[in-house]
């Protein structure tokens, strides 16, 4: 069984960098972003670079993380393990937060050191105002390294994430070469929309706000295999 999150990532672009990874709509705003692995492999190692060089956190160090399914909150989540953070389920101290704006409200109950928030809008647009306390992510990430090398040994949540994910993929009917089609809000949880994924070698097409009028189309231009319950 896998162990280590950042191997699973590296193993599921290996054989092909270029080949589209991840791909979001949002059918609210009509937007489109196609992530090749290359692409998403930089967003993450920029995460991991700025949790690591510039904020000096450690593995086992805790993350929060209040963002939706979303091709950021992939690179927010896959840079947090590939620092070997533990990314906290419940509320409580962290080192740092991650929260999309409409979210920041919540930050009170999840006491932390550094915090960035996520506009989460079309073309990775900054945010228009930063609330109080914040950073920009996508202004602050920008700036970081395009290269990080992951500890050998994984996060201390690794282990378990990926086992409940290769649970979640055997669920689902996942197989390995998948082209998914996900409905954001049926599956928010990283380990279906994500790890699941990624474990089995399979490729995302993920919708927010979804019209579903739209997922018979959008299965024919995508190409997609497979359409999760």
């Amino acid at each position: 069984m896998a162990d280590n999150i950042a191997r699973v990532f590296a193993a599921a672009i290996a054989a092909d960098p270029a080949r589209p990874l991840l791909t979001w709509y949002d059918d609210a705003t009509g937007e489109r972003t196609e992530l090749s692995g290359a692409t998403l492999a930089n967003w993450v190692a920029k995460t991991a670079n700025l949790l690591v060089d510039e904020l000096a956190l450690s593995p086992g160090d805790p993350a929060g993380v209040l963002l939706p399914p979303h091709w950021q909150t992939a690179a927010v989540l896959l840079g947090c393990w590939s620092a070997g953070l533990t990314v906290r389920d419940e509320p409580g101290d962290v080192d740092v937060l991650f929260a999309a704006a409409d979210r920041v409200a919540e930050a009170d109950a999840w006491p932390a050191g550094d915090r960035y928030a996520l506009a989460l809008a079309p073309f990775a647009a900054p945010l228009r105002e930063v609330p109080a306390g914040f950073a920009d992510y996508v202004v602050e990430v920008r700036t970081q390294g395009d290269h990080f090398t992951p500890s050998g040994q994984g996060g201390p949540t690794d282990a378990a994430l990926l086992a409940e994910a290769d649970a979640r993929a055997t669920a689902l009917g996942i197989s390995p070469g998948d082209r998914l089609l996900i409905d954001a809000t049926a599956h928010p949880d990283p380990r279906d929309w994500l790890l699941a994924p990624l474990l089995r070698g399979a490729t995302v097409v993920l919708t927010g706000n979804p019209d579903r009028s739209r997922f018979p189309t959008r299965a024919t231009t995508e190409r997609t295999t497979h359409t999760l319950p």
